[in-house]
């Protein structure tokens, strides 16, 4: 058949030495009963993990935490976080409003694998004042600091 541009679409590619094909060499198999260890690069062995709030929780002295182990540890270190807050939210004058953990992902970058480089909890507490002398000192003191702010001179 001859396309409209004048060339036949019927092109076969000679072959030869099809007769000469090396056979597949089966033995040459990869043995599933020894598993080889993964190596720990000097990067990953030498990373330290360390807390630096003020809360009682661990890794207050750096720590080693490998690559496959890095998700489930600091997680569970920002849970303490988590916990603490829930606790402190539960006292008398406090509300707890809100709590969020973020974790932070990085890749190493001498063997190339990804970890959890570490984590954030962020919370947010309501404090109320009950009618104690120091709720009501308190309240005195902002309505003195604030008199006077929204007046304009300019009149």
């Amino acid at each position: 058949m001859i396309s409209p541009y004048g060339m036949s679409n019927n092109y076969t590619i000679p072959v030869s030495n099809v007769g000469r094909v090396t056979p597949v060499f089966t033995g040459n198999t990869v043995d599933s009963s020894r598993k080889v260890a993964p190596v720990e690069c000097q990067t990953c062995k030498n990373r330290r993990y360390q807390d630096g709030s003020n809360e009682m929780v661990s890794f207050k002295a750096p720590g080693h935490i490998s690559p496959e182990q890095s998700y489930a540890k600091v997680m569970s270190h920002e849970q303490e976080h988590v916990a603490n807050a829930r606790a402190e939210g539960s006292k008398d004058n406090k509300e707890l409003v809100s709590v969020s953990v973020s974790l932070k992902t990085a890749i190493c970058p001498e063997c190339g694998r990804a970890y959890v480089a570490g984590g954030t909890t962020n919370t947010t507490m309501k404090t109320t004042y009950s009618n104690d002398s120091y709720g009501k000192n308190q309240k005195a003191f902002e309505a003195e600091a604030t008199k006077g702010n929204r007046i304009d001179f300019a009149i």
